[in-house]
C-alpha cells in the first residue's frame, strides 16, 4: 500500500479541470480542515485569547492616556480602537494558515492528496476557506467582547455588515500570504515565526491603534498607504467610529477608504494566490 501511495502522483490521472470540479474539491478539503479544527478545540480557543487580551489591555491600560481627534474620552478611544483590533485579528490568522500548510507538507499529507484525481489548487483553496470560517467565528466572539467593554456602532446594519465583510476579505487575502510562507519553509515552527514577524510592523505602523497624523512624516506616509490602514479606516467610517474632531488625512487611500480597502485586498489575493499555487505545483512536482 505504501508503494502505491508513493507512486500515486504518477499513476492517478488528474481531472480535465473545470471550475465546478475545482470548487467541489476545494469544499471537500475545507470540510476536512473544519472537522480537524473541531477535534482540536484548543486551536480555536488560543486564537481567541490573543485578540481578547489586546481589547482589554488597550481599552483599560492605554485608553485613558491616548488622545484621538479632539476628544480625550476613553469611550472615544474605545470605539476608535476596535476597528484596528478586528483588522489585526483577521491578519494574524495568516500565521495559523501558514503553519497548517507547513504541517501538512511536513507530515506528507500533501503527497497523499497528490495521489488523488483532484484539482491541484483545491488543497490550498480548501485550507484558506476553512481558515476564513474560523476567522468569521473569531470575529463574532470578539465583537461580543467589544460590546461588553463599551464598543458601539452608530451606522445602519448594512454599513456595519459591509465593514465586517471588508475585514473578512482582507483576512482571506492575507491567508494566501500565509499559504505561500507555509509552502516555502520547512517546518511548522518556521511558518509560525515567518507568518508573524512581518505582521507586527504592518499593523503597528498604521492607523490601527493611534492617529497616524501624530506620527513622524515618513512613518505617516507609510501608514496612510498601508493596505491594513485602508481597511481600518473604512471600518471606522462604516461603523460610525470616527471620533469628534478627527481630521482624516488627505492621502487618497484615507479619502476613499472603502474603495482602497477592496482594491488592496483583491490585489493581494490575486498576486499571492497565483504565487502560492505556482509554489505548490513546484514543491509537489
Amino acid at each position: 500500500m505504501s508503494a502505491i501511495i508513493e507512486k500515486g502522483p504518477a499513476l492517478a490521472p488528474r481531472p480535465a479541470g473545470g471550475m465546478v470540479q475545482s470548487v467541489k474539491d476545494s469544499l471537500v478539503v475545507a470540510k476536512r480542515n473544519l472537522i480537524r479544527m473541531t477535534r482540536i478545540p484548543e486551536m480555536v480557543i488560543f486564537g481567541l485569547i490573543q485578540p481578547i487580551m489586546f481589547v482589554v489591555l488597550f481599552t483599560y491600560v492605554f485608553g485613558g492616556s491616548i488622545q484621538v481627534g479632539g476628544s480625550t474620552s476613553p469611550q472615544a478611544y474605545r470605539e476608535f480602537l476596535m476597528a484596528g483590533i478586528f483588522a489585526q485579528t483577521v491578519t494574524f490568522a495568516t500565521a495559523g494558515a501558514g503553519a497548517g500548510i507547513a504541517d501538512d507538507m511536513h507530515k506528507g499529507l500533501i503527497d497523499r492528496f497528490r495521489s488523488l484525481p483532484m484539482a491541484r489548487g483545491a488543497v490550498l483553496t480548501g485550507r484558506t476557506i476553512a481558515d476564513l470560517v474560523q476567522t468569521t467565528l473569531t470575529l463574532v466572539v470578539l465583537a461580543g467582547v467589544a460590546l461588553l467593554v463599551g464598543w458601539r456602532t452608530h451606522e445602519n446594519f448594512g454599513k456595519v455588515l459591509l465593514g465586517f465583510l471588508l475585514l473578512l476579505l482582507l483576512g482571506y487575502a492575507f491567508s494566501w500570504i500565509g499559504a505561500l510562507i507555509g509552502l516555502t519553509v520547512r517546518t511548522p515552527e518556521a511558518a509560525t515565526s515567518g507568518g508573524l514577524i512581518w505582521l507586527f510592523p504592518l499593523t503597528f505602523i498604521s492607523n490601527a491603534f493611534v492617529d497616524a497624523n501624530q506620527m513622524p512624516t515618513f512613518l505617516r506616509h507609510i501608514a496612510e498607504w498601508n493596505p491594513f490602514s485602508a481597511t481600518v479606516q473604512a471600518c471606522r467610517e462604516l461603523f460610525g467610529n470616527l471620533p469628534p474632531g478627527f481630521k482624516t488625512s488627505d492621502a487618497w487611500p484615507m479619502q476613499h477608504a472603502v474603495l482602497a480597502s477592496i482594491l488592496w485586498s483583491v490585489l493581494i489575493l490575486l498576486v499571492f494566490r497565483t504565487l502560492a499555487v505556482r509554489k505548490y505545483r513546484s514543491a509537489t512536482g
